[in-house]
């Protein structure tokens, strides 16, 4: 089967390059020729433009050359999906099965607050795919509201998992991630983490980072100092200045956007993990975090409550309740055994469920399935 992915820079920041570069690793076996066209990098206007004029005129190239079996989009709400409409419309001239893979959280101001003008738009444009996939069952019923739901299925986002290396092989024999594997893999990290909690994503009002320098300030009174590590950028400066006004830089890094060696570093000696964002979709970074044995203290934004189980995998509180959210990171502080408990509960959960090579399967199902449509 061949298939021409659409997809963003490798560079990119953010959970949508992550999971497809994850495929761009990791492959699909056998029988699979897949084709990236990439539509999209970080920069500034102009070269975000050039990007995806160059991105448009590849797509055509490969629909008119290489004649793909099947067309996989990813994309998400605001300008990602106007500018996923001409790969949309060229791939359906050509009548060629489109699967759009939507990745956005903020589906109010997307369509649900959207005016008749917009709704009707989206509803035009996504009648063109033969399948959209959402990353949880809310987010499936979030999109019934436009399209069929026999229209719609769901695809989690993974965790990379030690032991799932690239390989090759047929795509059909993938093993799922080995059980008897799980103790030798959980001993790779150390047994002691440090007393350190972690923040990964984009610095901003959505991943709740607003209100992480008085979550912070108040752990802090419950439970001592400990060291924080806000690893992101965006509205840096902003986030920054909160700290600072409350007294709080001098326990707190800001390392930048971290990715490669300097991420997993941070992964494997931080004890907790910060997520306290308003909407998501299937956070990569949760599931990041859970493939590291972090105990993660997040939110019952969008998909998280699949991954996460309050008490029991992690804890989950209210977006904006900055009293439950330190009181949550002060219990875990406080309790190594909870802490790695919790944390140990959250890799079995992502090893059972979560792996890239379920995944894949999973994806590789939903292909054979719009292609036999």
């Amino acid at each position: 089967m061949k298939v021409c992915m659409v997809v963003p820079d490798r560079n990119v920041k953010g959970g949508i390059a992550s999971v497809v570069n994850g495929y761009r690793e990791r492959g699909f076996g056998n029988g699979y020729e897949i084709i990236y066209v990439e539509s999209y990098c970080d920069g500034s206007r102009w070269k975000k433009l050039r990007k995806a004029l160059r991105g448009y005129a590849a797509f055509l190239g490969v629909l008119l050359g290489r004649k793909p079996d099947l067309v996989h989009i990813h994309s998400s709400f605001g300008p990602s999906f106007y500018r996923k409409i001409p790969f949309i419309y060229m791939a359906s001239f050509k009548k060629i099965p489109i699967i759009n893979h939507i990745h956005g959280a903020e589906f109010d101001a997307f369509y649900r607050k959207a005016s008749p003008r917009r709704q009707k738009l989206v509803r035009k444009v996504y009648e063109k795919c033969r399948m959209l996939i959402a990353l949880s069952d809310e987010w499936r019923g979030n999109l019934e509201m436009i399209v069929a739901p026999e229209r719609i299925t769901v695809l989690e986002n993974y965790c990379r998992l030690p032991g799932e290396l690239p390989q090759e092989g047929s795509a059909e024999d993938m093993p799922g991630f080995p059980a008897e594997h799980l103790s030798e893999a959980l001993a790779e990290y150390p047994e002691k983490k440090k007393r350190q909690i972690l923040f990964l994503g984009e610095l901003g009002k959505r991943k709740g980072c607003y209100d992480i320098p008085e979550i912070y300030r108040r752990t802090i009174e419950k439970a001592g100092k400990v060291p924080l590590v806000m690893g992101g950028d965006g509205e840096l400066m902003k986030i920054k200045a909160l700290f600072e006004e409350k007294g709080l830089s001098e326990g707190v890094s800001f390392p930048g956007w971290v990715r490669g060696g300097e991420k997993e570093r941070l992964l494997k000696e931080s004890g907790i993990f910060l997520f306290p964002s308003y909407y998501e979709g299937m956070p990569m970074a949760v599931l990041e975090a859970m493939a590291h044995k972090l105990a993660i203290v997040t939110t019952n934004a969008g998909g998280i409550p699949k991954l996460i189980k309050d008490g029991v995998t992690g804890r989950l509180c209210e977006p904006g309740n900055v009293e439950e959210l330190s009181d949550a990171l002060a219990e875990l502080l406080t309790d190594e055994e909870k802490r790695k408990r919790l944390g140990e509960a959250a890799y079995r959960e992502a090893a059972g469920k979560y792996s890239m090579t379920s995944h894949i399967e999973r994806l590789l199902a939903i292909y054979r399935q719009v292609s036999e449509r």
